[in-house]
């Protein structure tokens, strides 16, 4: 059954990288959707869920949260070194780094997978759990594979493998739903991992996704996505009894 409901999770996060493509004559809007949904996500579903799972303190502090700063810092780090080394090779300190986009990509793909073992395990539990857990990752795939398909292509890559990438993110629940009938994932391991993951997107969305949007056209039309990108997400969160 798992399998079986992934393919909607598999349809959705493809419909959601179609409408980033198609509205690309409108990119301030849809960088400032898409960094709404990021944050959403992070704030509201991720993070949630992480110190849920993986609450015990380290030296007086959830090992989520220090998971989640840990994720933040990675981020900044990775793409400071990226692009040190892509200024000394002569290129522009304004400019994207293809590597940044490829690899934050790379990573909603890992969290795309974890979405679908967190349905195969809920299914285990029960059909009610099941059907909870499955509400929860069809509706916010959309935003996923939306963010796939923008990170990946406003970082500098190409059309081609921004798709590749939605083509993997659309894959992966598929891929995690079915895993799920060999093997469970303990859940402190999942909460660990959704608090960093959680951490680098914040860095995403916050450093450079919504600066993008705003440093061009600083409209409120642009705000009112970013809004409105956080009020979808609460809404999925709140219609999934999260």
């Amino acid at each position: 059954m798992a399998v079986v409901v992934a393919l909607g999770a598999f349809l959705m996060t493809l419909f959601g990288g179609w409408v980033a493509q198609r509205v690309t004559d409108r990119r301030h809007l849809v960088l400032g959707l898409a960094g709404g949904l990021m944050l959403g996500v992070v704030g509201l579903d991720l993070l949630p869920e992480a110190m849920e799972a993986a609450g015990n303190k380290v030296f007086g502090v959830p090992e989520a949260l220090l998971l989640f700063v840990g994720g933040f810092l990675l981020a900044h780090v990775v793409e400071r070194l990226l692009a040190v080394r892509r200024a000394g090779h002569g290129v522009g300190a304004g400019e994207r780094v293809p590597q940044v986009g490829l690899t934050a990509a790379a990573a909603m793909v890992g969290h795309s997978l974890m979405d679908g073992i967190a349905l195969g395990a809920a299914f285990q539990v029960g059909g009610g759990m099941g059907a909870t857990v499955a509400l929860a990752v069809i509706t916010h795939d959309f935003a996923d594979g939306f963010n796939t398909y923008t990170i990946t292509s406003l970082y500098g890559n190409a059309r081609r493998k921004a798709l590749g990438m939605l083509v993997a993110d659309a894959l992966a629940p598929l891929v995690g739903a079915a895993s799920t009938l060999l093997f469970t994932l303990p859940e402190e391991l999942l909460g660990s991992y959704l608090g960093f993951f959680g951490g680098a997107l914040l860095y995403l969305a916050a450093a450079e996704i919504l600066p993008e949007a705003h440093h061009d056209h600083p409209a409120r039309s642009t705000l009112l996505c970013t809004v409105a990108g956080v009020g979808f997400i609460w809404l999925v969160v709140g219609l999934s009894g999260g």
